[in-house]
């Protein structure tokens, strides 16, 4: 059997667990701990646009550099959606607003029905009329009714109240807001749970696999167009469209020609592809005493992609293709189409860039003690990201569902009227006291104007009543 001060001790270890929970709730419930929450998802969100999502570490070290890229993966800012940062300020978002909706939302914006001081009310006014009780409630009934009002009416203590609310429905746009953003964390997690993206490039002749479903796209000509363009700082080259001219085959097995193009891309097994770049690669050849070196790479490199002279440790990169040579200057010219192409060669010392040359497509470098690298041929590649986000329909109806929620609040005043009637000497005693979600002032003149016309449309009490 437990002693009494067992009990005490679990009495008050009930009580700590209550008082705790307590703080937790109104900590969640806090206005400025939901602000900073929202600023957090708001920050990382922003993180994710201005780092390219999916990207391998080798695109990372060409735009950040590698310490850049180094905090980018240890961080996981390349795939941030699916982060547990991400979802964690999700779930504390959701569990600030579930607890501000139960503690604070609702008993400011859907009170219950109950009687109040009048007088303590700002916006409140007494109006004396003829007629019993009874009879002056049917006629106010009436009168609210007439002007759109919703009545009801409730007992307490013995005194029948009236609560007469206009636009009642629009207390809930606070909830539609929250419910919007709830539709729109659930499209997100869903994202998270079960879509992906990535990225790769095809050269013309070759084939990629999207790894995720298998879907492989044989790339058989890549097109693109660029046209100069003149403007008062010169002529400029701007790409005018890349086309891929591939063919797909998804899950079903049955191959189909694709044409892919910037801003149409192509959907293959629910899996968008879209054509996002393209490049040249260079089919690099390098020999000593003219053989053939082992090592050398036996496939085209892409911009960026390097390889290590077997026996050194020296290594060369490819660093950028030049369109058109300026034969005046030797330098790269501003036309960006291969009319005299030529490819930018930089040479590490281990990590240590040691220098870079132009090369003329076609020429052989002599890098000296017998070795000779030739770029001997562009090949075109394209560049494709790929996508598959089930939960974009559940976020563009959660959009929609937020912006109805914040419309409703921001452009409709719920407002409830208390109304109490009591019988005076001569008549009875109308005393009424108007709330709305939004304060008092925005409330005034509208109220003013109510009292008028009730003291109008009311019958006066007979002379000599109070």
């Amino acid at each position: 059997m437990a002693t009494r001060s067992d009990l005490a001790l679990t009495q008050r270890a009930a009580t700590a667990l209550r008082e705790s929970w307590d703080d937790l709730v109104r900590l969640f419930a806090n206005v400025g701990f939901g602000v900073s929450l929202l600023a957090v998802w708001g920050l990382l969100t922003l993180i994710g646009v201005v780092i390219d999502q999916g990207k391998d570490a080798a695109t990372y070290a060409a735009a950040y550099g590698p310490p850049g890229a180094r905090l980018i993966e240890r961080l996981d800012l390349g795939n941030i959606y699916h982060s547990a940062a991400y979802i964690g300020v999700l779930g504390l978002i959701l569990c600030s607003m579930a607890a501000a909706t139960f503690t604070r939302v609702i008993p400011r914006r859907i009170p219950r029905l109950g009687p109040v001081k009048i007088d303590a009310i700002p916006l409140h006014a007494s109006v004396r009329v003829a007629g019993t009780p009874d009879e002056v409630r049917a006629r106010l009934a009436a009168f609210f009714a007439a002007r759109g009002w919703q009545i009801r009416k409730r007992e307490f203590g013995g005194e029948e109240w009236t609560f007469a609310d206009k636009n009642n429905w629009a207390r809930r746009g606070v909830l539609v807001a929250h419910v919007g953003f709830v539709i729109i964390a659930t499209g997100t997690t869903l994202y998270w749970a079960k879509g992906y993206s990535g990225q790769f490039a095809v050269l013309s002749g070759q084939t990629a696999t999207i790894p995720q479903t298998g879907a492989t796209i044989a790339l058989r000509r890549f097109s693109y167009r660029i046209d100069p363009i003149a403007t008062k700082a010169g002529v400029v080259y701007q790409p005018i469209d890349y086309v891929s001219d591939a063919r797909v085959t998804g899950k079903d097995g049955i191959t189909r020609d694709a044409v892919i193009r910037v801003n149409h891309p192509y959907d293959v097994d629910g899996t968008l592809v879209y054509q996002s770049t393209y490049g040249f690669a260079i089919d690099l050849r390098l020999t000593k005493d003219g053989r053939a070196v082992p090592g050398a790479p036996d496939q085209p490199l892409k911009e960026g992609e390097g390889f290590p002279i077997d026996g050194t440790s020296r290594s060369v990169q490819y660093t950028r293709f030049v369109g058109t040579i300026d034969r005046a200057t030797g330098g790269p010219g501003a036309d960006p189409r291969p009319n005299d192409p030529g490819v930018v060669l930089t040479a590490y010392d281990g990590d240590r860039p040691i220098g870079s040359v132009l090369v003329p497509l076609g020429r052989p470098l002599d890098l000296g003690a017998g070795y000779v690298l030739t770029p001997a041929r562009y090949i075109l590649y394209s560049g494709f990201q790929y996508g598959y986000d089930p939960g974009i329909p559940l976020v563009g109806l959660g959009a929609f569902v937020l912006l109805a929620g914040l419309c409703i609040s921001l452009y409709f005043l719920p407002a409830r009227l208390f109304v109490i009637v009591r019988a005076v000497e001569g008549g009875s005693e109308v005393g009424l006291a108007a709330t709305t979600v939004k304060g008092y002032d925005v409330f005034e003149d509208r109220f003013r104007d109510i009292v008028d016309a009730l003291r109008r449309s009311a019958p006066q009490p007979a002379q000599g009543g109070a």
